[in-house]
């Protein structure tokens, strides 16, 4: 049963505890904020698991028109250049916000920043905390500094259920855990959920990364763009381990290399070598997988013991596996890794739907066209926190009663829809994996079940990949190798994507008639 709990008529509710959710709470502050979290503050979520780091053009070697030509290469294209200006150019204002926030960047005996070095970047730009364990030691930060927040006030063990809307317009959200269904009448929601890749089997996101926030604004009329960029890691731990521990690149930025079964390193045959984009890296790996062989990851001559000091929190995931990396090979595979699409935003995080802000994974701003360049994300996660926040204030949007509601939706569940997925959704397309997947995605979407929310965005991202008839960045199609000359970023609704769905079943079935 729902019932109302109502708050201050300013209050913002932000749903996901990420850092783009927490840097968004922090910098409405003392604005009231009421933050809806599925789990435990700061817990579940892709951010304390990113091992990289920042990327922010702060070397004295560096710029931030270096770092937006690197950023635009691995964009293959489909990059905003004014969106991913603006943000670079704000990377050292979001560096010192977090330090004031208590974040502690690792620097050198003189006090200076240390700066890693990743894939596809031209300079060493990556700034790291706590060494491989970036993620984990901002978010400890933030979270402390949300705790001691007065304004923010937490709703943990809570799943956001239903966005609520008058017309085109936010009037609350409804949410749920196992004895309650409160709705939360608000003027402005951010949501900032994380990404998809829980829809995947083999991901180094948490599994229960399935794409709702998308499915919360899709299902609110929201506008969704590039939903077919999935950006597989190409070096997860190859292990039974759920999620998949990530082996960041940066260890290749160190020297590691990878080679196959035989002893071959494969990447001297290909253009940038370890150091190549990503899309280019799984695609490699995947070529070796699939005639049969196994790749690894070779630290032994580049790093050897130092391996321990410079990487621990990877050296304690190898040793879980019963893998010493000082001594032994790595083996590595190809997950799920980013989402490149989501709800599309303009340049302060708004969506097409009025009071409604999407921060971090869940956003598609344009930072990141086809392929995302390494340790953009934090940046990102970061900066448009700190513009959604300003951007709420900014507006004058009024809370109004909220609607009568209808039956409370199933708590989502992504098994019907991982394996779809995993098959014809992955590093390899092509026309009639993704008609078949269509086609048992369209079922699922257009019902009631528990698999219902998942499907719809798994839908959304089959269908733009089946219009997107060329190979660019993270997608590529098997039967359109090229790319075209002209291309450009494909936005769609949930209502667009069912009707392509309906298009392409209907000639399917006649054929099977």
């Amino acid at each position: 049963m729902t019932e109302i709990m109502r708050g201050p008529a300013e209050r913002v509710v932000i749903v996901g505890s990420g850092l783009a959710g927490l840097m968004t709470a922090l910098a409405l502050a003392p604005r009231p904020v009421l933050l809806v979290t599925r789990s435990a503050l700061g817990t579940e979520a892709s951010s304390p698991l990113a091992q990289g780091g920042i990327a922010a053009s702060l070397a004295a070697d560096d710029s931030a028109e270096l770092h937006l030509a690197d950023t635009l290469v691995a964009g293959d294209g489909l990059c905003d250049p004014d969106i991913a200006r603006g943000i670079i150019a704000e990377a050292p204002g979001a560096i010192s916000a977090l330090e004031r926030l208590g974040v502690r960047f690792d620097r050198d005996a003189s006090g200076a920043l240390l700066f890693g070095l990743e894939a596809a970047h031209s300079r060493r730009r990556i700034v790291h905390a706590g060494g491989d364990a970036t993620g984990a030691a901002v978010m400890r930060a933030l979270v402390a500094a949300v705790r001691k927040t007065p304004s923010i006030a937490v709703l943990e063990g809570f799943e956001a259920r239903r966005l609520v809307t008058e017309g085109s317009i936010v009037t609350g959200l409804l949410c749920a855990n196992g004895t309650a269904a409160p709705v939360l009448p608000t003027a402005s929601v951010v949501l900032a959920t994380g990404g998809l890749c829980g829809l995947y089997d083999a991901t180094t996101n948490p599994a229960g990364n399935i794409g709702q926030g998308i499915a919360l604004a899709a299902r609110a009329g929201a506008i969704l763009a590039d939903m077919e960029f999935v950006q597989f890691h190409p070096t997860a731990l190859d292990s039974a381990r759920k999620p998949l521990a990530l082996i960041s690149e940066a260890v290749r930025g160190e020297g590691a290399r990878l080679r196959n079964e035989r002893g071959e390193f494969f990447m001297e045959r290909i253009a940038g070598g370890e150091l190549a984009s990503r899309d280019v890296v799984a695609r490699a790996i995947s070529a070796e997988l699939a005639r049969g062989g196994r790749v690894y990851l070779d630290a032994r001559e580049a790093l050897g013991n130092r391996f321990q000091s410079r990487f621990p929190a990877i050296a304690a995931l190898c040793h879980e596996a019963g893998i010493d990396p000082t001594r032994d090979l790595i083996p590595v595979r190809p997950a799920a890794h980013y989402h490149m699409g989501g709800v599309a935003t303009d340049a302060e995080g708004r969506s097409s739907v009025r009071g409604l802000w999407v921060a971090g994974e869940a956003a598609s701003t344009g930072l990141h066209g086809a392929n995302r360049l390494a340790s953009n994300s934090l940046l990102e996660a970061a900066v448009m926190g700190l513009r959604v926040a300003r951007s709420i204030d900014a507006s004058a949007y009024a809370s109004s009663d909220v609607p009568a509601l209808g039956a409370l939706p199933t708590a989502p569940d992504a098994s019907a829809v991982r394996p779809i997925v995993s098959r014809h959704l992955g590093v390899l397309r092509d026309a009639a994996g993704l008609e078949s997947a269509i086609a048992a995605l369209l079922a699922l979407a257009e019902g009631c079940s528990a698999a219902t929310d998942a499907a719809a965005v798994a839908l959304t991202m089959a269908v733009s990949a089946h219009l997107r008839t060329e190979s660019r960045g993270a997608h590529t199609r098997i039967d359109y190798p090229a790319k075209d000359l002209l291309s450009r970023r494909r936005f769609i609704t949930l209502a667009e994507a069912l009707d392509s769905a309906h298009s392409l079943a209907t000639p399917r079935l006649a054929r099977s008639a």
